[in-house]
Formats: structure tokens, C-alpha cells, sequence
């Protein structure tokens, strides 16, 4: 299953960049990132089997063992790509997050677009470790 990150915003040169290249080179699974402007911008068209997550500080808070659970179950059940998106300043608007399959927060604490790009792929590849049995995860 291909995981794709949608972001709204340039990255570029940074830290914030460094550590996601890091996190993402790590995972095993198939993995893409989009860049889209800040406002604008042509979105992905929508895959067959597709599930979209939208990053949103009023969704869902879950574990990371959770989080594998579910990347596990839509992996069996045929889904072939999953999609992250990650909104610009003003997040997203009720119609889109409506029509999300899952709205993920990391907590109530809004967070800096760079800063949760860099959590979604810390996560992603844990998620995906979880999943294969490696020892990058500590439960507890």
C-alpha cells in the first residue's frame, strides 16, 4: 500500500527537511511526498482503493500501535494508497473535513506545518516497524 503524503507549503532547505528525508528513507513501504502551494495547486486525483487521513488538531488521537493497526487493516482489506494531508495555516474547511476517512491529531497542541510533517513520518515509519516486528518500537 502506498503511503502519500499531501502537504500544503514548501519545506525546502531545513532541519525540519532533514529529519523527514530521514524518516521517510527508513520506511519499507511505498512511500511518496507531494508539495502543494500554500493556497492553490493541483491536487492529486483521487486513487481507486484510496483512504485519505487529514492531519486536523480536533481528530482522532491515536497510539502508535493504533495507528499500525489501522495501516495494517486497509492494507488487507485491498486499499492501495493511503493519503496524508496537511493543510496550510488555516487548516481545512468542514466540506473537506467531511469528507476525510479519518481526521489524526497529534494531540490538542496545534503544531508548525514543518513540525508535523516531521511527526507524520516519525510515525509513518514507526507505524510501518510495528508492523514488520522491529525493535525500533518500545511499547510502554
Amino acid at each position: 500500500m502506498l503511503l502519500h503524503i499531501v502537504a500544503r507549503g514548501k519545506i525546502g532547505r531545513s532541519p525540519e527537511a532533514e529529519l523527514v528525508a530521514r524518516y521517510l528513507k527508513r520506511i519499507q513501504w511505498p512511500i511518496r511526498l507531494t508539495e502543494l502551494p500554500d493556497r492553490g495547486g493541483k491536487t492529486p486525483d483521487p486513487a481507486p482503493q484510496m483512504r485519505s487521513v487529514m492531519l486536523d488538531e480536533t481528530g482522532t488521537i491515536l497510539s502508535s500501535t493504533e495507528l499500525a493497526g489501522l495501516l495494517a487493516s486497509w492494507r488487507d482489506d485491498g486499499v492501495r494508497e493511503t493519503r496524508f494531508l496537511i493543510g496550510a495555516a488555516d487548516g481545512f474547511d468542514d466540506a473537506a473535513r467531511a469528507d476525510a476517512d479519518l481526521l489524526l491529531s497529534f494531540g490538542r497542541a496545534t503544531w508548525p506545518h514543518l513540525m508535523a510533517r516531521a511527526l507524520l513520518a516519525e510515525q509513518l515509519y514507526r507505524a510501518t516497524s510495528i508492523l514488520a516486528g522491529h525493535p525500533y518500537h518500545r511499547e510502554g
